[in-house]
């Protein structure tokens, strides 16, 4: 995955999903993110789901007709915790079929869910999503425990802005300190 540059989404349905598991600490940041973004209306066309670990059943939606999966998880590369990502994890269908990917529900981390969809788009003909992006967050703890450490929590707030901000949503009017929302 690269860090993608901001661009314009195609046109076309777009599918928000909340990976993580929650028993995880801080993997838990993509559900809580998705949840915190259902209270903002979103545009037609844009479909929010806590996916949680169910990633073999996300691939297989991954497949449905959507121009754009974004993805909002725990993303481990290298920065304080609570860094937020976007990165592109769009890929180009490959030219020989896939490995095979091994499957394990509690642990389909986004790259293993592509791997998967790549499989699947291969193996039924499906089309893929034109773009996947990540909306990462760097964990601080993901040990066995429920509820995300203090930075990563801070973190969900600039996650639904910045998911709102790619899918063309209204912003709030202000974060929950009740300043003005970040716009960019």
């Amino acid at each position: 995955m690269s860090s993608a540059p901001p661009r314009p989404l195609p046109p076309g349905r777009t599918l928000i999903a909340g990976v993580g598991n929650i028993f995880l600490g801080d993997d838990g940041f993509g559900v809580e993110a998705v949840r915190a973004l259902g209270a903002h209306p979103l545009p037609d066309g844009v479909e929010l789901v806590d996916a949680g670990v169910r990633g073999v059943h996300l691939a297989y939606r991954m497949l449905d007709g959507y121009a754009t999966v974004l993805l909002v998880d725990a993303a481990a590369r290298g920065g304080a915790p609570g860094s937020l990502y976007l990165l592109d994890a769009t890929t180009e269908a490959p030219a020989a079929p896939p490995e095979p990917v091994p499957v394990d529900a509690h642990h389909m981390t986004p790259d293993a869910v592509l791997a998967l969809l790549g499989m699947l788009s291969a193996g039924t003909g499906a089309r893929r999503p034109e773009r996947v992006l990540v909306v990462g967050c760097e964990p601080a703890d993901i040990s066995e425990g429920i509820g995300l450490s203090a930075p990563v929590a801070a973190a969900v707030d600039e996650a639904v802005r910045m998911v709102l901000r790619l899918v063309g949503a209204p912003l709030p009017d202000s974060d929950p300190a009740g300043t003005p929302a970040a716009t960019g």
